[in-house]
């Protein structure tokens, strides 16, 4: 009997060390659609959480604990017929700061492009050969760039190698009709998210996601003055690329996930930290001036 429950335990372990990398709630919401027959959409959402959770998406090993936590929210706005459809997907991710239960955000981006075909029941797989259908290109290349993001957070560039993966999805995808994958259609897109990423202009966005998370955050139980400082400084090395590049959608998608956590970071600084961080902020991005002023009032 105990050498039976000495194998369990090991085949436990050993599958819990393969586990996938993403720990992904998915929502797929239809308000728009008149029809009195939605379970289409209760299919799609499940089959969208199988393969995103389901599915390995590199070759480390992850415990449970160890999963990304993100979300994703797709909104279904027209139904063009029986299998193809058109929505919004957002997509929002976040991790863990040491020491302490708070979850910091990394990301939280709006794709307005999502349009796809869904056949209801079809088993959804990731190729990497780039013959994928426009729903898994979309669904793998979103996975990528969380394991991006997150990767970056905790070793410098670390995610290089999912934001070259997300670039091969785009490469494989331009040759096709679906909208969000070329340069020409729009400046805010899949394309340029990734050429961002992939870009050394914006490289000190990405080096900010480490000094930011590991050098600010990490350590801001044991020595909370230098970890503001580092984060104001991290915020402060984004004025070249702000000068050099501004209103980037790289630097759009930065503070779409951050400035309020900003606010709430900085609201509780010493004086000389608060007014030059809020400074800077309001600098390299201006359009959120407006709730930066809040620091200066403690977040009120």
């Amino acid at each position: 009997m105990n050498k039976l429950i000495l194998v369990i335990l090991f085949i436990l372990s050993i599958s819990q060390l393969q586990a996938q990398e993403l720990n992904c709630t998915v929502t797929v919401l239809s308000p728009r659609i008149q029809s009195s027959d939605k379970k289409i959409f209760t299919t799609l959402q499940t089959s969208i959480y199988e393969f995103m959770n389901n599915t390995k998406w590199s070759s480390d090993k992850f415990s449970n604990e160890e999963k990304i936590e993100c979300s994703i929210q797709i909104e279904i706005t027209e139904r063009v017929s029986t299998d193809d459809f058109k929505g919004t997907i957002q997509v929002s991710a976040r991790r863990p700061v040491f020491g302490t239960s708070y979850n910091s955000p990394l990301l939280n981006y709006k794709d307005d492009n999502f349009n796809f075909r869904y056949v209801e029941f079809q088993t959804l797989e990731f190729s990497e050969s780039g013959n994928n259908p426009n729903l898994i290109s979309m669904l793998a290349y979103y996975a990528n760039i969380i394991l991006g993001f997150d990767y970056d957070s905790f070793s410098k560039l670390g995610g290089a190698q999912f934001f070259s993966k997300a670039q091969t999805i785009v490469a494989n995808s331009t040759t096709t009709s679906d909208k969000g994958w070329k340069a020409f259609e729009d400046t805010r897109n899949r394309y340029w998210l990734c050429e961002n990423l992939n870009n050394p202009i914006y490289k000190p966005i990405r080096l900010l996601y480490y000094d930011f998370h590991r050098k600010g955050l990490d350590t801001m139980t044991k020595n909370k003055d230098e970890s503001l400082h580092v984060i104001a400084s991290s915020i402060e090395s984004l004025r070249k690329v702000n000068t050099d590049k501004p209103g980037s959608l790289l630097m759009k998608t930065l503070f779409d996930a951050k400035s309020e956590e900003l606010v709430n970071i900085f609201s509780q600084a010493p004086a000389d930290i608060k007014s030059t961080a809020a400074q800077t902020m309001s600098d390299v991005d201006p359009s959120n001036a407006t709730k930066y002023q809040k620091i200066s009032s403690g977040g009120n």
